[in-house]
């Protein structure tokens, strides 16, 4: 395993880092976790030299910090570092701090959390946490040793994330969204570097954009098959990221064992510098190709869920992103004619509370009505892309 840097604390993180929010599950319940095979994964990767565990309060349906606090004991958890953090949209008063952290603790069978991250702040909710005083609050909790370094994680524009940079000189991390389709979103390359300025260690999610990123269309393929060294395409992302000093350390929601022994390989084979300057323009040949695709930035992270008139959302999102992606859409127009009325798109009813939870301020009615009109009226998804 190579080991980077963690901003400007005196510890060597490990590359690669676990992501618990796409644990392997049972039944098609998300909430189910698979824990037999999960734990050999989670094992796996940290026999391997993974000391980054990160998790959050409603991953798995809270299961995701139980199932930690079960299979990190003795010799293991010694060997890891662990994130979990502060749902911050759950937050209406000061007393909600204490309340939230100590369940947490309590699922995580420990007296401490290691990395304490304030979880996907925009600018409405940080405002919000920080006027009800969540610094101070956070502060404290830190001398006392219940928390031992602070962070947040991000999801909105660019200036929003220097505010909340600079608004505490005692944040240890911060955790961004990023890949190389994300250069200019949310907190995008400006945003990763200017925190790293400032001494915080940058964690990276969402490197494969959700898992998208790890089965091209051919057109980006082919980007790909062109290049002089062969690399898979998860692995072209990963060492896109691992290339660029302020990355801290990469996390993947890895979900089947072959992800973990996979993506450890690729750890291994990481560094600073490593990709060619050729090499760095075959990535921006395929962000170019993907552009030229894609119409929803979605990553699948649910977060717009549960909507109140029983849509399901990130996947009549993807139904339309992977028609223009792969193509087949007649086979989309049939699977959406098995979808219960009510939950299909035309059922939205504009009420916009997924988008003030979207993390990609992706604009969820207006394209309600476009996937209804391409799926269910039967109008050519070209002239509804182009807004015709």
């Amino acid at each position: 395993m190579q080991y980077r840097r963690f901003g400007r604390l005196d510890w060597q993180v490990s590359a690669l880092g676990f992501g618990c929010m796409r644990l392997p599950t049972v039944g098609g319940d998300r909430a189910y976790i698979d824990e037999p095979l999960a734990t050999r994964m989670l094992y796996y990767a940290i026999d391997h030299g993974v000391n980054y565990i990160d998790t959050a309060y409603p991953y798995h349906g809270g299961n995701s910090e139980r199932f930690l606090g079960k299979v990190l004991k003795g010799a293991y958890r010694d060997r890891v570092r662990l994130a979990t953090k502060l749902p911050c949209w759950l937050i209406t008063e000061r007393g909600d701090f204490d309340r939230y952290f100590n369940e947490q603790l309590e699922r995580l069978q420990s007296d401490h959390v290691d990395y304490y991250l304030l979880h996907s702040l925009n600018a409405s909710s940080w405002r919000r946490v920080r006027d009800l005083g969540v610094l101070e609050w956070a502060e404290a909790a830190r001398q006392s040793g219940r928390i031992r370094h602070l962070g947040f994680s991000f999801h909105d524009r660019l200036e929003v994330f220097k505010e909340i940079v600079d608004a505490h000189d005692a944040w240890d991390l911060c955790q961004i969204q990023y890949n190389y389709m994300d250069v200019d979103n949310q907190a995008g390359t400006e945003g990763l570097r200017y925190a790293s300025g400032r001494g915080l260690a940058v964690v990276v999610m969402e490197p494969l954009l959700g898992g998208r990123l790890a089965q091209p269309p051919a057109v980006v393929q082919a980007v790909w098959d062109g290049a002089p060294r062969k690399r898979s395409a998860v692995q072209w992302a990963l060492q896109w990221l691992w290339d660029q000093p302020e990355v801290s350390v990469v996390l993947s929601g890895m979900s089947a064992m072959e992800h973990v022994v996979e993506n450890v390989a690729c750890a291994e084979r990481s560094g600073v510098g490593t990709l060619t300057a050729e090499e760095l323009a075959l990535v921006d040949r395929a962000r170019a190709a993907y552009l030229g695709l894609r119409p929803i930035p979605c990553t699948g992270c649910e977060y717009c869920l549960p909507c109140p008139n029983g849509l399901r959302i990130p996947g009549l999102l993807d139904m339309l992103n992977s028609v223009a992606l792969y193509g087949d859409l007649e086979g989309a127009r049939r699977r959406y004619e098995h979808v219960p009325e009510g939950e299909r798109a035309g059922a939205c009813q504009e009420c916009r509370q997924c988008e003030d939870l979207c993390p990609q301020q992706i604009p969820i009615s207006e394209w309600m009505a476009r996937i209804h009109k391409v799926f269910g009226e039967g109008q050519p998804l070209e002239e509804v892309l182009s807004g015709r």
